[in-house]
């Protein structure tokens, strides 16, 4: 009688932690174990299904509605973990504020954000992205070309037919399609590639870097950036997602170590308003 009792008491907090958690579950259900359950009856990954999707539904060449293609896409058929429209409108609305002339993304993935950050660039800006995946590498140099990007500046390939990647032995990145003037896709693990940024490609001091990769490498690749002089002075930096999946030592970091500014906008996860994500943005102030 006693164990029945206590039982019906815990009966309310059961029903709020179900009712709090549904969105999460929701989410669980249709990113992870549906999208593996098609991964594995299709033999197609979810990321070229996009493509394919992309392919037969977005205007080539208009990077806008490429990007609200993918959009569809993720809203209606799988999802994706791409910036999404909300979230994208802030990284636009940075970057027409700031006109930075050298950015970098750390978490290409699909090439969603990289279209959008393109796209927003003030005109003679450079992009470098980088992506540990290949597979994810190989969709996203797609997505570029679709987008118009490649039509314009791409020089030395074919873009009919573009030249199979080679890749290099293992540790080492491999070489990945440039888009000279405008975007530079670097395969590699985000660990090797920043300690290489300057010598191998180029790239001095970032003004903008938009973090989307894995949540549990911000603060080494942030803290990578500082240790190699990659940020140049009054650098935005702008983080996804850092309260849920999360990056609670990235938010501990930069709040305390005094080099930067930072503001933590409300933002709910990319095609799910219901769960509360959050992007900072930090401004550095210098070495210090």
């Amino acid at each position: 009688m006693v164990s029945a009792v206590l039982a019906l008491a815990f009966v309310p907090l059961l029903l709020t932690l179900l009712l709090r958690s549904r969105h999460l579950l929701a989410l669980l259900l249709r990113a992870v174990l549906l999208g593996w359950l098609r991964d594995r009856l299709s033999g197609v990954p979810r990321e070229q299904r996009a493509f394919q999707y992309l392919l037969a539904n977005a205007v080539p060449g208009d990077p806008r509605h490429v990007l609200s293609t993918f959009d569809r896409w993720s809203q209606r058929c799988e999802h994706l973990s791409c910036v999404g429209p909300v979230k994208g409108q802030l990284l636009e609305r940075l970057l027409c504020e700031r006109a930075p002339r050298t950015v970098l993304e750390l978490g290409t993935y699909c090439g969603y954000g990289t279209v959008l950050l393109a796209n927003a660039m003030p005109p003679g800006a450079r992009l470098y992205t980088v992506e540990p995946d290949p597979r994810h590498a190989a969709v996203a140099e797609k997505v570029i070309r679709l987008a118009g990007f490649a039509d314009e500046k791409v020089s030395g390939t074919v873009l009919g037919s573009p030249p199979a990647p080679r890749w290099r032995g293992a540790g080492e990145e491999a070489e990945a399609p440039s888009f000279p003037g405008q975007v530079e896709l670097i395969v590699g693990p985000s660990a090797e590639v920043i300690p290489r940024l300057r010598e191998r490609h180029g790239l001095q001091r970032a003004q903008f870097v938009f973090m989307a990769h894995w949540k549990r490498c911000y603060l080494r690749d942030l803290r990578l950036l500082e240790e190699h002089g990659l940020l140049a002075e009054g650098a935005t930096v702008l983080a996804d997602n850092v309260l849920f999946p999360g990056a609670p030592r990235f938010l501990q970091y930069a709040r305390s170590c005094g080099r930067y500014r930072c503001r933590l906008h409300r933002a709910s996860l990319e095609y799910c308003p219901a769960i509360p994500a959050g992007v900072a943005e930090l401004r550095y102030l210098g070495p210090g």
